[in-house]
């Protein structure tokens, strides 16, 4: 049986909390002290990880990531807060019998535990899907492809290909960043062109899933103009001014950070 959401989310706040106690920590020693298996402390520092919360090294990780010089860690940043609080409302979109498509952001792959609608399938290229918390009735499928590290992303061609042969009811996508001017942008050209592709194949809504460090930031690869996109939901610590914007040319919706990570 998989475990809640609470439940991982409370561990993954004990690995934080002896990372800053010590700055680094062993795979296999997590493994003992929390009683889990090195599999399952993997899947942890691998979210931990995707959502900049550490930097990993071979059979552990350790505790601060720099970002232009400065220190960050999860009890000064909150964007976890803010990315499960997204995924949460994300998850509320969806409804019974509904095919969707997410692609290989955190955000988008955090609304798998929280979708209660019965008879999901889920297309991705995010082959960290596999070990995500879901219901016992969800369907996933993968679009194969050329497997990207340390993402593990699939991309390439043969992904293309099969993406050409499927559409969704619903989208739920991540990105680098969101402007008014530009659009939806990514940094990395391979993924790009899978989530266009994406986005254009869905027969319904279209949604952007975007915490309020990617307001207004432009990365270099266009995948998506803004009369494409059904809504955009965000966080209520995302600048209003950007929002404001925004909210000239698409729907916005803003979701408040959760107060603690154990609530959700």
């Amino acid at each position: 049986m998989r475990s809640s959401r609470s439940v991982v989310d409370a561990r993954r706040i004990k690995v934080l909390k002896l990372l800053e106690d010590s700055g680094f920590v062993k795979v296999n020693q997590l493994a003992q002290q929390m009683g889990v298996s090195p599999l399952t402390i993997r899947r942890d520092l691998d979210a931990l990880l995707d959502n900049g919360k550490i930097d990993r090294f071979y059979g552990g990780a350790s505790l601060f990531k720099q970002n232009n010089g400065r220190e960050e860690n999860i009890f000064s940043s909150g964007f976890t807060r803010n990315k499960l609080a997204i995924a949460r409302y994300a998850a509320a979109q969806v409804e019974d019998g509904d095919t969707i498509f997410i692609n290989t952001s955190s955000t988008a792959l955090a609304i798998l535990p929280y979708i209660t609608a019965k008879q999901v399938t889920v297309i991705t290229n995010n082959v960290k899907a596999a070990s995500s918390d879901r219901r016992d009735d969800m369907i996933l499928v993968f679009t194969g492809g050329e497997l990207r590290f340390p993402k593990e992303a699939m991309v390439g061609d043969f992904a293309l290909n099969n993406l050409k042969q499927v559409t969704a009811s619903k989208c739920f996508l991540g990105c680098n960043g969101i402007t008014a001017e530009e659009g939806i942008t990514t940094a990395v050209l391979q993924e790009a062109t899978i989530n266009n592709l994406m986005l254009t194949r869905v027969t319904g809504p279209r949604f952007i899933l975007a915490d309020k460090s990617k307001i207004g930031r432009r990365l270099n690869f266009i995948y998506g103009r803004l009369q494409e996109i059904t809504r955009l939901i965000t966080d209520t610590e995302a600048p209003q001014p950007l929002l404001e914007e925004l909210r000239k040319k698409i729907d916005v919706v803003q979701v408040e950070p959760l107060k603690t990570l154990a609530s959700m």
